[in-house]
């Protein structure tokens, strides 16, 4: 009889573990797939550079009197023009770069467009704005950052962090100011609110709302500063259907700016501080030495 009533302890334990392994798979396929991505030859850790503009030419090339001085390429090899918030690229004779795959001579450049890419031999150059300023960033697949990377640290996949929540609407999404950790602030569209119980505490989160209709939720917790990156931490869910969503905290990640200084990531709005110590997702990033 004990042997029976034994095995059958054993079945009914081991179901739940059976059951848990299809998610386990599932996070950490995601958490392969988000490292990849950091990796990739045009992913943040390529970030090489963040030169802000000023207002006239803006000189860049390899050489080390220009304004923006590149790792790679020729030494004079042209002028962003700025001026009025609008930016004009201008190559020097026999310098040769292509932007949307076409060679140019002179182009304007739109801030954080795809199209607006200027690649000059391995580099890729492009106008990034943060609040009311603008900035060219670089992107490098040789970085020192992409070379030396590491990999990232997880705390262990737990189900009880995958969370469905209450959503609310608003009537219609409301603009919030978000500052970023350069200190420069910008307009975030809000379109409600996810309500859910932690640690015996009802804790409320706001998500932007991105270019394609998905959330980001920007957020700090108890473990920020200590566990995890101090400035923040994002999650990233398709848009709520109805009046619930899934939160799961196993696949929140550490900003850019957690391991590159030349991003510009938004810090969490006062209502975006939890009271409650989330341990999942992803550790503090480790510098190399």
């Amino acid at each position: 009889m004990k042997s029976v009533l034994f095995a059958a302890a054993a079945l009914c334990a081991a179901a739940p573990m059976r059951a848990a392994q299809p998610y386990r798979a599932r996070v950490e396929k995601w958490r392969r797939g988000y490292e990849k991505s950091l990796l990739a030859p045009d992913g943040w850790l390529s970030v090489a550079g963040l030169f802000w503009l000023h207002d006239g030419d803006n000189r860049f090339g390899s050489g080390p009197l220009n304004d923006i001085v590149l790792p790679a390429g020729p030494r004079q090899a042209g002028v962003f023009e700025f001026r009025s918030g609008k930016t004009t690229v201008k190559l020097d004779r026999g310098v040769s770069a292509t932007l949307g795959g076409k060679t140019v001579r002179s182009a304007p450049l739109f801030p954080d467009d795809p199209k607006s890419r200027l690649k000059l031999g391995r580099l890729t150059l492009y106008v990034h704005q943060s609040g009311s300023r603008y900035a060219i960033r670089l992107k490098d697949p040789e970085s020192p950052m992409r070379r030396r990377f590491q990999g990232l640290r997880w705390f262990p996949i737990d189900p009880k962090w995958r969370v469905t929540a209450r959503y609310v609407a608003y009537p219609r999404p409301k603009t919030v100011e978000v500052q970023n950790v350069m200190g420069d602030v910008s307009a975030s569209l809000v379109p409600g609110y996810a309500e859910f119980s932690l640690s015996g505490k009802t804790c409320r989160l706001e998500p932007e709302l991105e270019d394609d209709g998905s959330f980001e939720f920007v957020f700090r917790d108890l473990t920020s500063g200590r566990q995890t990156y101090a400035s923040a931490r994002f999650l990233d869910t398709p848009a709520a259907k109805g009046g619930t969503i899934v939160l799961d905290f196993n696949e929140a990640y550490n900003p850019p700016c957690a391991y590159n200084h030349f991003t510009t990531c938004p810090l969490p709005t006062p209502g975006n501080r939890l009271p409650v110590a989330i341990r999942a997702g992803e550790k503090t990033y480790r510098k190399p030495s």
